[in-house]
């Protein structure tokens, strides 16, 4: 059931996309709404565009090493609920095992559990959100194996050394449970999963992405000499130069007098207001937003890079999984809780993936973040593998998502809405079917329900 690739595809240390990246527009020094901006503000734009997948991810390496060290891995034993909060929109298909791993002192050894015929993944991923490899299911199989990470610098040892863009990694092992009758059998797996290297120390501590602009900046200029970028960020980074913030170093926060630190805070204004207003990244189709081909592998596309630092930190690239999102006729991707809505999936056109699917049901947070909430049932997620599903007589599947039962034949095909906030649903196909990646196949539309 499962596609497979010989692990030396993993050797090149290039991102296992599975398909041709599309070329990004990158962020430009200068947009049309940013025409009354002075260079230092422009500057000061770009700086928190760019510089923020590094906070974000920061975060989420300060969040981790909490609970454990570097080059070490932390479980989470159930499955994600409404008190977790430490990522975005996360799911609530797979247990997480996760790992910050710091190459600076020499090697690290990945062991990759036995799946069965079970989905299981372990992404890789950079300090700038780049997964350069994916072990598991897709790429080397089901049958687990052992690996060797090396630094940016070390060599390649063999076929199953994988080379980091750089020294930080976040690794998160992905493991499917079918059904809370599985969580046991999915744990002994989890389990299974292991980081073995060197002590390494604990990064400093850095700012939020709600600093004043000067402790996000010093904080965006030891994570880039920390992490440093590729060769072919520098153009970008000359962008920056009226901030002396460069790949080398030298931004200096107390060089700026009062006038300069308004225009700075002027550029970070314009960035959130960029941020905002970009729209949906990717194609609009049927009233879904698909994700763009640069998703978990974003070159330059840095504005986009941003969206997804916020809003889906530690996504998969699409040949990996497909993630969904409807918007209504004018564009909105929150939708009225006080409403009933539906989604038909007709036995003929249920969504074509070679792992699983699910339906997840989130509220946004002021800072724009999406979260599962509380409801009568501990239920947040619809999928193929969901227990006592009603289907149509074609095979299909009828989601109600409301506040208020639906009517008592198929109250199993009910996802709750939340009881206060506007809600947002996000679809995931894990192992997307080539029709589904290149836009062919169209998920059917949400629909109001009406009287």
């Amino acid at each position: 059931m499962m596609k497979t690739t010989a692990a030396s595809m993993l050797m090149s240390g290039l991102p296992l996309t599975g398909q041709p990246v599309f070329a990004a527009d990158p962020v430009t020094p200068a947009s049309a709404q940013d025409t009354n901006l002075s260079p230092l503000s422009i500057a000061a734009r770009n700086a928190w565009i760019y510089g923020l997948a590094l906070i974000e991810n920061a975060k989420s390496r300060a969040d981790v090493l909490k609970r454990g060290k570097p080059n070490t891995v932390v479980h989470e034993g159930k499955l994600v609920d409404a008190s977790w909060r430490d990522v975005t929109t996360p799911n609530n298909d797979t247990l997480y095992s996760r790992s910050w791993i710091n190459l600076t002192e020499g090697p690290v050894e990945i062991q990759v559990p036995k799946g069965g015929d079970r989905y299981v993944s372990v992404a890789l991923m950079d300090m700038y959100m780049n997964n350069f490899a994916i072990l598991g299911t897709r790429t080397t199989g089901n049958d687990g194996g052992t690996y060797k990470l090396v630094g940016p610098k070390d060599p390649i040892e063999d076929a199953f050394t994988i080379r980091a863009p750089t020294p930080w990694v976040w690794s998160t092992l992905r493991v499917l449970v079918n059904g809370p009758q599985d969580l046991d059998t999915a744990r002994s797996i989890q389990n299974k999963f292991k980081v073995t290297g060197p002590a390494a120390d604990f990064p400093p501590e850095y700012a939020e992405r709600s600093a004043p602009w000067q402790e996000f900046l010093t904080s965006v200029q030891k994570l880039v000499l920390e992490n440093p970028p590729p060769v072919t960020d520098e153009r970008y980074f000359e962008t920056m130069s009226p901030l002396g913030l460069s790949m080398s170093g030298g931004f200096d926060p107390s060089r700026f007098d009062e006038t300069q630190s308004a225009e700075i805070d002027a550029g970070f204004l314009a960035a959130k207001k960029w941020l905002r207003s970009a729209g949906r990244p990717g194609p609009v189709i049927n009233n879904w937003s698909y994700p763009k081909a640069t998703l978990g592998d974003f070159g330059d596309d840095f504005l986009y890079r941003a969206q997804v630092a916020i809003a889906g930190l530690g996504a998969l690239p699409m040949v990996e999984a497909m993630y969904l999102r409807p918007v209504s006729d004018s564009g909105n991707p929150n939708f009225d809780s006080n409403k009933v809505w539906r989604l038909i999936l007709p036995g003929s056109a249920l969504p074509p993936v070679d792992a699983f699917w699910s339906l997840s049901m989130y509220e946004q947070t002021p800072e724009g973040q999406y979260f599962f909430v509380d409801n009568p049932l501990d239920r947040y997620v619809i999928g193929d593998r969901s227990p006592d599903l009603v289907r149509m007589d074609d095979g299909g599947i009828d989601i109600w998502m409301s506040r208020t039962p639906p009517p008592a034949n198929i109250q199993t095909n009910w996802l709750p809405t939340p009881a206060e906030r506007p809600f947002s649903v996000f679809f995931r196909g894990y192992l997307p079917k080539d029709e589904f990646m290149s836009w062919e196949y169209k998920m059917p539309k949400l629909t109001e329900v009406v009287g």
